[in-house]
């Protein structure tokens, strides 16, 4: 149930009006609570602050703030489309929960509607002269925050949407999803083992991508009808109504329709493909941004070898996490739930790569270099897919270049 809601979480996150809407009620809290210090007797004790001056105060925080707000906007929105256009459509999901212009767009609209309400409230007699000192101690604290906010948005807004501030964003995602993959690769369930006999096929009754695995149901239910469930998909996987997600067996006497439909119930499936639990799909969407920057209209194989260095890093991931990797307890004994090789990771990384830059030599260069790399590692499923793809990209330069003197240079980075 925690998973679900941290992805219903992350998902509302992805709009830009969730963090200024809660910013609005904390700004008009704050207006309204300052008339309770009217109440706690230090009118002897503070000064008193003339009515006008307040008014002066809150009149250029409500008037600037939205101006300031509609700008915010406005760069935001830029940095999204530029996002999307230079990188990869897929990164706008990174680039629009970017915390430090979330943050900034609140304080600016909080700020702006701050203003309008405490000035209303001023204005019709609401606060007394400790109210008064009060508002006047939270506006300057308004000023100061949204000064030291704007400072920090404006060197941040410099660098949102350009290209390699996505490719680092991009990455920071992918590890995170990769870490948990290598520390859990089965989710808390068991590993598919062998063959799965007389077992009663689920087929999906969805079209999409899958996005979450309610395990906690499904354990749950296996309980209550002393069975087995194997899945056949992970988060990533594309299904049609044809799809078997899972089969199931049991000795007892089932209700078949009933248990299909609560196994269907706890898959999530959506449109698109999420970062959250598809350690796949950052791969997928770096490597989407050096298909396109070596693609003759864009030439910019400098940000191809960039991407190959974070697959490098990535896969990095998997020998520093590996002695933490199948340890933790099986939480979910009569679930099965298939692994993802490795195989699929270097597709994923290095195939469109070794593909789209077979010409180019600097590219296929820094790809010898990476699989050499790699090969050094202890993790066997690494280094088996590093000679292969070492040996791939060789054949695909064979075909694609030209010149030989580019050729004898790249087969003497061949190790293998």
């Amino acid at each position: 149930m925690r998973k679900r809601i941290a992805i219903v979480y992350n998902r509302i996150r992805e709009h830009l009006w969730l963090r200024p809407f809660l910013f609005c009620l904390f700004s008009i809290t704050v207006a309204l609570v300052a008339n309770k210090a009217d109440g706690i007797g230090i009118d002897e004790i503070v000064p008193n602050i003339d009515k006008k001056s307040i008014n002066t105060l809150l009149d250029i925080l409500s008037a600037s703030m939205l101006v300031i707000s509609i700008f915010a906007v406005a760069s935001m929105l830029s940095a999204f489309s530029s996002a999307s256009s230079t990188a990869t459509p897929r990164s706008f999901k990174i680039v629009v929960t970017d915390d430090v212009s979330q943050n900034a767009l609140s304080v600016f609209i909080g700020a702006f509607i701050y203003g309008i309400v405490a000035n209303i409230a001023l204005d019709n007699g609401f606060y007394e002269k400790a109210g008064r000192f009060t508002l006047f101690l939270f506006t300057l604290v308004f000023f100061v925050v949204v000064i030291l906010t704007f400072l920090r948005w404006v060197d941040r807004i410099s660098r949102l949407g350009r290209l390699e501030h996505t490719i680092d964003q991009l990455e920071l995602v992918a590890s995170k999803s990769v870490s948990a993959y290598v520390k859990m690769p089965f989710r808390g369930a068991s590993p598919v083992k062998g063959p799965f006999h007389n077992g009663t096929n689920v087929k999906s009754r969805n079209i999409g991508y899958v996005q979450h695995l309610n395990l906690q149901e499904l354990q749950r239910l296996a309980v209550e009808n002393d069975m087995i469930i194997r899945l056949s998909c992970i988060p990533g996987k594309f299904i049609h109504r044809n799809s078997i997600l899972a089969q199931f067996k049991s000795d007892q006497k089932l209700d078949i329709d009933s248990i299909q439909d609560r196994i269907n119930n706890a898959i999530l499936v959506g449109d698109t493909r999420l970062f959250d639990e598809d350690p796949r799909f950052g791969f997928i969407c770096l490597t989407e941004i050096a298909s396109r920057a070596l693609s003759p209209g864009i030439n910019d194989p400098g940000t191809a070898i960039q991407i190959i260095g974070s697959h490098e890093r990535l896969f990095y991931l998997f020998e520093k996490l590996s002695d933490e990797s199948g340890k933790s307890n099986v939480l979910y004994d009569r679930i099965e739930v298939p692994s993802i090789s490795m195989g699929d990771f270097f597709t994923d990384a290095f195939r469109p790569i070794a593909r789209d830059g077979a010409g180019n030599i600097e590219v296929m260069l820094r790809l010898q270099k990476a699989c050499n790399a790699l090969a050094t590692l202890t993790n066997q499923e690494i280094k088996e897919q590093a000679k292969l793809y070492s040996k791939e990209s060789i054949q695909r330069s064979e075909l694609a270049m030209a010149f030989k003197g580019d050729l004898e240079l790249l087969r003497k980075e061949y190790r293998f």
